[in-house]
């Protein structure tokens, strides 16, 4: 698991067109997000809102013809994949996607406009990381004559193959992707189909908003579109554009050699579900320890970076199996009363979020036997975070932490509550990460 910086947009921006199965026009705005949200769509579809984001959970497969589709609770939104596409090409990490119904515009079929937009809403980078996926074994998926393989490497490479039924058009690329090779070689390819799929798909109930405006159609030797060809093998590359936008589902980037042969949404689905698995298969099963005694300040600062004002762990009470318990003392001399309140002192729940990380931090230290001379705690996501009471000077806060799993030696996934007298002030569930220094 490596590491890369977050990025959202700086200014919202408004998108506007006709879907391409409904035809309806829709508008979709882009909106900055904060760090470790991912990409989250706010769809409003006959009266009825729905948060989605676009993680692969909210994919059913039987959606995905001629496009990838997201459903939560009921509220669908339809052809995603082209906004997907350009965000991951683009390293756009976190993104709120407002939608005034249930499909994305296509614009011109391909993800250009997309990247235009979010080039003028202003890329910027956050201070969270994003953490990237190596592959660890190979993946293969396999469907008649489609398939998808996935090897380990060092980078994000792609090496696809389009052809039709009959074995015509076939064309082969093969690109290691970054945020330069997207932009110029990847994001203006568009969707095309042939001739004969085109009844098809309207009695399927699909395309209704197809043009020549919006895609390439294939008729026996003939390309028929308003326009010319924008790149001589236009076709592959917009597989490989598709085959980003799907493989964003995972909910961050990876590194891998994607090699694919008539592959399609529903194929690249599969792909996606098989990362994720590999993940939890990479997982180290927490085994049972022995109880810990006591580790006092001196030891909690060999185990953890943070330093005054910042170090949020006075002293661990006792390790048993994969639980640990601790001790944060709440005085007046905490530096955030100074402003949080100077007449009413309140300790701030993020801070207690923190010590709960901090706790959890310590517990992974120790199963993987580690230090500060050699590693760094990192405190990426929580979720699920509540704050039930206040926490006043003079309480002392009882941290206990519970680590859940260990994914890659690295990343630890824990649960956490904080208590005042044994009763529960404030709780998350939390994942953070052990880097090398």
């Amino acid at each position: 698991m490596s590491s890369l910086v977050q990025k959202t947009i700086k200014n919202r921006i408004e998108v506007v067109g006709n879907g391409l199965h409904t035809g309806e026009a829709t508008k979709a705005i882009l909106c900055p997000a904060p760090e470790n949200q991912g990409i989250l769509f706010h769809v409003t579809h006959k009266g009825h809102t729905v948060q989605i984001p676009a993680t692969i959970e909210h994919l059913n497969p039987s959606d995905c013809v001629r496009n990838t589709t997201l459903n939560k609770d009921g509220v669908k939104i339809n052809t995603i994949e082209h906004l997907l596409s350009a965000c991951y090409g683009l390293g756009i990490t976190n993104l709120t996607v407002e939608v005034n119904g249930c499909e994305l515009p296509i614009l011109d079929g391909s993800a250009q406009p997309w990247v235009e937009a979010l080039t003028k809403a202003e890329m910027i980078t956050q201070k969270a990381e994003a953490f990237c996926w190596e592959i660890m074994e190979p993946i293969s998926i396999v469907d008649g004559d489609r398939s998808l393989l996935v090897l380990p490497c060092d980078t994000l490479k792609i090496t696809c193959t389009s052809t039709d039924s009959r074995q015509t058009h076939t064309q082969h690329l093969s690109l290691t992707i970054d945020p330069n090779t997207y932009a110029s070689e990847i994001a203006a390819a568009r969707t095309f189909t042939t001739y004969e799929d085109i009844e098809p798909l309207l009695k399927l109930g699909k395309i209704k908003g197809g043009t020549l405006d919006c895609a390439v159609v294939i008729k026996g030797d003939k390309y028929l579109s308003n326009g010319p060809m924008r790149y001589p093998d236009e076709f592959v590359r917009h597989k490989i554009l598709d085959i980003l936008g799907d493989l964003s589902l995972v909910g961050h980037p990876i590194k891998g050699h994607i090699i694919a042969i008539k592959t399609g949404h529903t194929l690249n689905a599969r792909l996606t579900k098989a990362i994720l698995a590999q993940e939890e298969q990479t997982a180290l099963p927490l085994s049972p320890s022995n109880s810990s005694a006591a580790i006092d300040i001196h030891g909690i600062l060999k185990l953890l970076p943070h330093r005054y004002p910042f170090a949020m762990v006075d002293r661990v009470l006792a390790i048993q199996d994969n639980t640990l318990v601790a001790l944060k003392n709440i005085t007046i001399n905490e530096p955030c009363f100074t402003g949080h309140f100077p007449e009413n002192p309140v300790f701030p729940g993020v801070l207690q979020v923190e010590a709960m990380a901090q706790a959890a931090g310590i517990l992974l230290g120790i199963k993987l036997n580690t230090n500060t001379q050699n590693k760094q705690v990192f405190f990426m996501s929580a979720d699920k975070v509540k704050f039930r009471h206040i926490v006043q000077p003079g309480d002392q806060l009882r941290i206990e932490a519970k680590l859940l799993k260990i994914k890659n030696n690295c990343i630890g996934y824990a649960e956490a509550q904080c208590l005042v007298a044994d009763q529960v002030v404030s709780s998350a569930e939390l994942m953070f990460m052990l880097r090398d220094l």
